[in-house]
């Protein structure tokens, strides 16, 4: 019995141990989407390990009714799936500001989680990624104190 409690240890830490992967330095791009009218974000992402890293993200609005901008701070986790692709979920949050035409105004936070898919071409330093972002938040800008961003990425990967 001990002995297949130990081998069944050592096969779960060589299966975490080869899920290794390289996540890039750095990487810069667009996540363009849709967060009641966010169109689109600078993102940035930072390396911190073999399978961390902290994603920064700037967005704005500017629509007929409305102007805003976030900033937003998430922490990955990145497991490999195969060939160059990854799934990714992470924790974070931000702040933001509005403008509206009928001169109200206003600055929120929330907090956000983050899960998603991304592919890292070999032949060329781009990634592409597709990621749905929950937010809850306080202020006037949410409805119901929450949204969800879907998105797609596209990242220039640099070390």
């Amino acid at each position: 019995m001990k002995k297949l409690i130990l081998s069944a240890f050592m096969l779960i830490g060589l299966a975490f141990s080869s899920q290794a992967q390289d996540i890039s330095k750095n990487a810069l791009g667009l996540r363009l989407g849709d967060n009641n009218g966010f169109g689109g974000e600078i993102s940035y992402q930072r390396g911190l390990s073999d399978e961390n890293r902290l994603e920064l993200d700037l967005g704005w609005r500017n629509s007929k009714s409305i102007d805003a901008f976030k900033l937003t701070g998430i922490y990955q986790w990145v497991w490999e799936i195969d060939n160059g692709f990854n799934w990714y979920a992470g924790v974070g949050g931000g702040l933001g500001s509005w403008s509206a035409n009928n001169d109200n105004n206003g600055s929120f936070v929330y907090i956000a989680g983050d899960i998603g898919i991304e592919y890292n071409f070999d032949e060329m330093p781009i990634q592409l990624s597709l990621d749905a972002r929950p937010e809850f938040g306080s202020g006037d800008y949410f409805d119901n104190d929450n949204f969800l961003d879907i998105a797609l990425g596209i990242r220039y990967k640099f070390d």
